[in-house]
């Protein structure tokens, strides 16, 4: 007679959650053992709506002062639930500087950071001075920037792969190759925007990279030094990283088949 042992495992049901967030009073996304994080707050909500611990995954980790207008993260139920009522709840339960958008039920192998096809920061920079702007803007008053200069920089990260050169010192990673599909600056009146895409960003890299450029604009490096950094592969040579509280999270994308289920 065969007895069958297996141990029946509980059926999976995978959510994605749109959200953004103003991170100025935030140690980052991820978790950490004594701040407060985005991950945290939204562990917490969840655990209190639906009555059992519940830990998400995100599509990526921001630094401590920077800011997400999307970002996104899933997590598991056991059953479906009721997207409409848990986004209200959520956004009860959440503080103002912190928005759940949307929730979307996705295939249960779908996962928010290894499946996302790109990723898009900005990185804002008003040229005068606003008290409006503080938190979320790094003002830069009287400087005398080469937008041309800066342009033509940023055009060469897209020959490269290998940003060790722009990467936080001491990085857990298998790789610093990243593949950067847009990188350019747009001025509009006082405001100056650095937009930036790749695949896959290496922590503390788009402030590092915008930093540098800055001092292209300044005309303290020339295109050839500005090259010879990215080749250099060392943290050092790279300039100063820009402040976080300009730096935006803007779009994170994925195959569109993901958010089809039966």
């Amino acid at each position: 007679m065969y007895i069958c042992n297996c141990t029946k495992i509980a059926f999976q049901l995978r959510y994605f959650i749109e959200l953004s967030y103003k991170g100025t009073n935030y140690h980052g996304w991820q978790v950490q053992p004594n701040a407060i994080s985005i991950q945290e707050l939204l562990n917490k909500a969840l655990t209190t709506i639906f009555r059992t611990k519940i830990n998400v995954v995100g599509a990526g980790r921001t630094d401590t002062g920077v800011h997400a207008e999307q970002l996104f993260a899933h997590v598991d139920f056991k059953n479906e639930i009721d997207i409409k009522d848990a986004v209200y709840k959520l956004n009860s339960l959440l503080p103002n500087d912190i928005v759940v958008k949307n929730i979307m039920r996705t295939t249960e192998t779908v996962h928010a950071r290894f499946d996302a096809a790109s990723r898009s920061y900005e990185y804002r920079i008003f040229l005068g001075r606003n008290p409006f702007l503080i938190d979320t803007i790094w003002q830069l008053n009287n400087a005398k920037l080469n937008i041309i200069k800066m342009n033509e920089a940023s055009e060469i990260l897209k020959n490269h792969t290998n940003f060790k050169c722009f990467s936080r010192t001491n990085s857990n990673v298998k790789t610093y190759n990243c593949d950067v599909r847009r990188a350019e600056w747009i001025q509009t009146n006082e405001m100056l925007v650095f937009y930036i895409t790749a695949d896959r960003f290496l922590r503390n890299m788009v402030r590092a990279i915008v930093g540098t450029l800055i001092d292209v604009g300044k005309e303290k490096l020339t295109l050839d030094d500005f090259k010879q950094i990215i080749e250099s592969r060392n943290r050092c040579n790279a300039g100063t990283s820009a402040p976080a509280k300009g730096l935006f999270l803007t779009q994170v994308t994925y195959p569109k088949t993901i958010f089809t289920h039966e």
